[in-house]
């Protein structure tokens, strides 16, 4: 699963801020042929005092850290557009109000991932298939991946 996090001072975001980013990512993933389940985005509102860069408080700032699970990138290529397309999903609530940010990108095994107890099916085959045409975690047995 692509994994979002974001962590910036408070009030730097408003709900509706934080469901059109949201959204704008799932459309990401979507438009890739993942399941739009599998596309998780939190919102971690800090006191404006908790975010230091250098050992100063950074209230302009906005981290987002990000996990792939579901699928890795094989090329450089393939990484920096990713992290493009991710930086203009949320670049008109960051870097079009003057915020500045940092993104990274961290990419494990799907073998140590599994959603509700079920080890997800590998990619592009049917049973992915059938997960993002149904859109929810579970849609049959472990026993039919």
């Amino acid at each position: 699963m692509p994994l979002h996090r974001f962590y910036y001072a408070k009030g730097i975001f408003s709900a509706q801020d934080k469901q059109e980013i949201s959204e704008r990512i799932t459309k990401i993933y979507t438009s890739g042929g993942l399941p739009a389940f599998y596309v998780i985005v939190v919102f971690n509102e800090v006191p404006s005092d908790s975010i230091m860069i250098g050992g100063k408080p950074a209230t302009n700032f906005v981290r987002v850290v990000s996990q792939h699970l579901a699928r890795t990138m094989d090329t450089y290529e393939r990484k920096q557009t990713v992290l493009n397309a991710l930086e203009a999903a949320f670049g008109p609530y960051v870097k079009d109000r003057g915020l500045d940010w940092e993104i990274h990108i961290e990419e494990h095994s799907r073998d140590t991932w599994r959603l509700n107890g079920l080890n997800p099916p590998l990619p592009n085959t049917d049973a992915e298939k059938l997960w993002a045409k149904e859109n929810r975690p579970s849609p049959f047995e472990q026993s039919k991946i």
